[in-house]
This record gives structure tokens, C-alpha cells and sequence, in this order.
């Protein structure tokens, strides 16, 4: 339950725009990282000093600031001051219980959405809040922690493959969101791996532990869903930008983009049909398991109850039983009890009973 309700209530009677972290302190010490390029240049550093990072905002190059780490406020202030970030864009950034939403400030675009991952160990989705400033030749990234879905994105401007290195801004977003939206499908694959060997034990040899691991999985896809979901607006809205920041050739691989969201969120249903259908083949297997022994038990019962009858008849202690003196009496009772036995279990199999 922690996953889907996160404390607030730092920030309860504070006014807005008051700047203070809210989420957990997921690195040691926050770390600036510069890409700066054109088509034919490219420089790329780390910095530890925020203010190193000011010239770059005169520069006709494009800029791409990626800053880990949101727990020291002083350094986000700093540098949300110098680029001109209004106060409650800084507030959203350093609270961590953002919902995934886009905002147009003019000057400049404010995108806020989840990176996930699954944690293979754990068994579950964790997820990392990734906020985006997008403005004329400069992108400014904000996450919680080292670590990310966008080497493949540094390697093509690295590399100047493709068109990146020739875009602007707005392809750069772009690129980010995209590589973002492409590990959601990672994950789909390895729930997907999970959900057939599932299907299989249910099959051969369902029991309580597979009870749990479909009720995990569900709680899974549901904080999945719960952060992919908002996704598809952010990408509509971005698609269908009026804003100067944002081409209208980018506006294509933006619509690329939500078709995709839109496949996530269908994959995400249709595994939850799935998790549904397979407890109920669960449960229809414990049924079928206690209809089986329930079956087994009454024919048992059914046969020994004539016998039984016939041994309660010879048990009794009245003086004057004729067949009691009978030297051969033993003998037959235990023939016409088998009989009675045989031909009950003969009876039951004839009408496919057993």
C-alpha cells in the first residue's frame, strides 16, 4: 500500500510554491551531468557546481542538464531560479508524488512522468519520477536516482546517428520520453513470462503459493497501470501542442508515442483479464480436487454402508439368532459382504462414476 500512498504531510500549511522535498533521499549527493551539442561539436562533463551550468544558457548549441538526486533544494532552487522556472514548477519537481501531467508555461514546457523498473529480486515495479524542462535549445531532466532508461539516447548523440544531433529540443524530449515508454514494454515481456509459467503450474499442480503469486501480480499491474495511465493525456496534449517549443515534425513521433502508451495500457488490461481467469481456474481446480476426494469418500461410505448393516445385525446379543450356530456362517457373511462390495464398485463403474 505504500507504493500508492506517499507522505505529504510536510508540506500541510505551507503556501504554494514553498519548496521542500517530499519522497525519499535516494542518493548520497546530487550529480549534474552536461551533454552540449550541434551537428558537428559535442561536450559532455560532469559538474558539481550548479553555477557552472549558467553560461550555457547563452549558448546557440543545444543543452541537455541532467541533474540525480532531489534532496538537497537548495541546488534545484539554484538552478530553477537561473533558468527562470516558475516557483511552483520547482515545487513539483522536488515533490516526488507528482501525477504524470504536462503544463505550458510559454517559455517553456514542464513534463512530469514514471520511470519504472522491475526489481526481478523483489518481484515488483518500482518507479522513479522524471520531470522535464523543455525550452528553446535546452532540456533540463530531474531524477531521484543514478541509474536510467537513457543510454541508448546519449549513445546516438555520442554517435550522431539518425537525427538528434540535427533536432532541437522538442526531438530531444522526445527521444527521452520514447526510451522511457520502451522499457514499459520490457516489463510487459517479463510479466507476460511470468503469467505462462503460471498458466502451466496452475495446470499440472496449482497450490497456495500460486494463489499469492497471482494476487501479487495483480497488485502489480494495478500500480503499473495506475502510473502508465495518465500517460496518454500528457501525449496527446504534446501531440497536439500549439506551443512554439514543440515543431510540428515532432509532433508526429509524439503521436507515435501515444499509440504506444495506448498498447501498454491494453497489454496492462488484458493481463489482468488474464490473472482474473486464472483464479478462477484456481479456485475451479480446488473445487475439482474436492469434488474428487468428496467422490471417492461417498463411494467408499456407499459401500460400507450395506456391510456395516449386515455386520450390525450379527452384533447384536440377542440369545435366539438361528444363523448364529451355523458352522458355516462366518464364512458366508464374509462372502455376501465382498459380493455386496463387487458389485456396488461394479454398479459405479458402468455409470462412470469411477
Amino acid at each position: 500500500m505504500l507504493k500508492f500512498l506517499k507522505k505529504t504531510s510536510k508540506k500541510a500549511g505551507l503556501p504554494p510554491g514553498a519548496l521542500i522535498h517530499i519522497g525519499e533521499k535516494k542518493t548520497e549527493q546530487v550529480k549534474i551531468s552536461v551533454i552540449d551539442y550541434d551537428e558537428e561539436h559535442i561536450l559532455e562533463k560532469e559538474i558539481k557546481d550548479p553555477q557552472e551550468t549558467f553560461y550555457l544558457k547563452a549558448k546557440p548549441t543545444l543543452t541537455w542538464i541532467n541533474v540525480v538526486g532531489l534532496h538537497q533544494v537548495d541546488i534545484i532552487e539554484t538552478i530553477g531560479t537561473h533558468f527562470n522556472l516558475h516557483p511552483l514548477t520547482i515545487e513539483d519537481i522536488l515533490n516526488t508524488n507528482q501525477r504524470p501531467k504536462t503544463e505550458d508555461f510559454d517559455d517553456y514546457l514542464f513534463v512530469v512522468l514514471n520511470m519504472l523498473y522491475y526489481n526481478a529480486e523483489e518481484g515488483e515495479v518500482t518507479s522513479e519520477q522524471v520531470s522535464l524542462i523543455l525550452a528553446p535549445n535546452l532540456l533540463i531532466s530531474f531524477q531521484e536516482v543514478e541509474g536510467d532508461v537513457f543510454d541508448s539516447v546519449r549513445n546516438r548523440i555520442r554517435k550522431g546517428k539518425g537525427r538528434i544531433r540535427k533536432a532541437g529540443s522538442d526531438y530531444l524530449g522526445y527521444a527521452l520520453v520514447d526510451a522511457i515508454v520502451d522499457n514499459y514494454f520490457l516489463i510487459l515481456e517479463t510479466f507476460a513470462e511470468k503469467i505462462e509459467f503460471l498458466e502451466d503450474e496452475l495446470l499440472d499442480h496449482p497450490n497456495r503459493q500460486s494463489l499469492q503469486t497471482i494476487h501479487e501480480m495483480k497488485r502489480e499491474l494495478l500500480y503499473l497501470r495506475k502510473q502508465v495511465w495518465p500517460l496518454r493525456e500528457i501525449l496527446s496534449m504534446l501531440s497536439k501542442s500549439d506551443s512554439d517549443l514543440i515543431h510540428e515534425s515532432t509532433g508526429i513521433y509524439f503521436r507515435d508515442i501515444h499509440d504506444h502508451s495506448i498498447q501498454v495500457i491494453d497489454t496492462i488490461e488484458s493481463f489482468r483479464d488474464l490473472l482474473t481467469g486464472m483464479l478462477d481456474t484456481y479456485l475451479s481446480s480446488l473445487s475439482n480436487k474436492m469434488n474428487e476426494v468428496m467422490k471417492v469418500l461417498t463411494i467408499i461410505a456407499t459401500i460400507f454402508i450395506p456391510v456395516t448393516f449386515i455386520a450390525g445385525v450379527y452384533g447384536m446379543n440377542f440369545k435366539y439368532m438361528p444363523e448364529l450356530d451355523w458352522h458355516w456362517g462366518y464364512y458366508a457373511i464374509w462372502i455376501i459382504m465382498l459380493s455386496i462390495a463387487v458389485a456396488l464398485l461394479i454398479f459405479f463403474k458402468k455409470k462412470k462414476w469411477i
